[in-house]
């Protein structure tokens, strides 16, 4: 695959999408924007259909927030415990969950997903509080399809904008969300205050494998 050329990430993007943005609901380091906003410049370019971008995206991000939901909803997150990376990834998700707060309000399940890490901790604290799944379900979809509107928009008009070659307007539109992501995160923070416990507590020490 070359990866300067359009045509060849052109025909790959769509096969990235939904595992990579999968991936994000539970490892937040992995570049689920850079995938999904690098789909909005191709399509600027017209080597992506814009439209496609923009479902898979939605999908893939309200697919992960159900899975992370109803692994806490159903108290079977200690299947995590069994492996090593499992005991690392329930470490990050209790790590996210204390420093976005506890907060099982409809407007913070929408909105959360924009700030670093909020999507996470969000779903997971609202399915330790037993939010309901029709409530949190139509939520995420609502939530996923603003925030792949948001992605995607940022490529694309990047990509309108400067003309430049696609992997350039990507980089432009990633530093942009980033900004505005940490600027964001920086003020919810502020105006919440101190981390609310969860109903799940976690002292860093899990279970070791039997």
């Amino acid at each position: 695959m070359d990866f300067i050329s359009p045509d060849s990430w052109g025909s790959a993007i769509y096969l990235w999408i939904v595992p990579v943005v999968l991936g994000d609901a539970i490892f937040p380091p992995v570049p689920s924007e850079m995938v999904v906003i690098t789909g909005g410049a191709l399509a600027a370019d017209g080597h992506a259909n814009f439209w496609l971008i923009l479902f898979l995206a939605a999908f893939a991000s309200w697919l992960g927030d159900m899975a992370v939901y109803l692994l806490f909803k159903r108290r079977i997150s200690h299947v995590l415990d069994r492996w090593s990376w499992g005991r690392k990834t329930h470490l990050a998700i209790h790590e996210a969950i204390a420093k976005a707060g506890r907060s099982s309000t409809y407007g913070a399940i929408i909105g959360a997903r924009f700030i670093p890490a909020g999507r996470l901790a969000t779903s997971a604290a609202s399915g330790i509080a037993n939010v309901s799944i029709r409530g949190f379900s139509l939520c995420a979809g609502l939530g996923a399809i603003l925030w792949a509107v948001w992605q995607v928009g940022l490529g694309y008009f990047a990509g309108s904008a400067t003309k430049l070659p696609f992997w350039a307007s990507s980089l432009i539109g990633v530093a942009v969300g980033l900004l505005i992501g940490v600027v964001v995160g920086l003020i919810a923070t502020r105006r919440r205050g101190s981390a609310s416990p969860v109903d799940e507590p976690f002292d860093g020490d899990l279970p070791q494998p039997e």
